[in-house]
């Protein structure tokens, strides 16, 4: 396989403004070491992290509902080098997992393997800042 790389530079700087809603996911996971989302009542998705408004109707949401901490693989990728080139040793892979409750998915870490379909459990880091650091990654359950 040939990997085509087009060089060149793009200063990039940039301040993450969590908002209430990501506020309101990063602390529920910082202090209670649980995944907070919205759920629609209009529409009845339920989104993971939470936001404050429905993508799909524009209904005003309110983030309180849990989700996983159990979910489920539905995708997954192996980085086997980083942003720059550079090669990984080990190889990272990274998941889109689908918690328990949720219509949405999460990208993290994958802590081993698992097939699409299979079954991870979230590892919370001990010490916990309110953010997605907070959580190490997923492993299979």
């Amino acid at each position: 396989m040939t990997v085509r790389r087009i060089e060149g530079e793009l200063p990039v700087a940039f301040r993450y403004t969590p908002g209430v809603g990501n506020t309101a996911f990063f602390e529920a996971l910082r202090d209670r070491g649980t995944f907070l989302g919205s759920r629609c009542a209009d529409c009845g998705v339920t989104y993971l992290p939470a936001r404050i408004f429905c993508e799909r109707c524009l209904a005003r949401l309110v983030p309180d509902t849990e989700c996983g901490p159990e979910g489920t693989v539905e995708s997954w990728t192996v980085a086997r080098r980083d942003i720059d080139g550079t090669p990984l040793d080990p190889p990272l892979t990274f998941a889109l997992v689908r918690l328990d409750g949720a219509d949405t998915v999460l990208l993290h870490r994958l802590l081993g393997t698992a097939d699409i379909g299979g079954r991870v459990r979230a590892v919370l880091r001990p010490d916990r800042t309110a953010s997605i650091l907070d959580l190490e990654g997923f492993e299979p359950v």
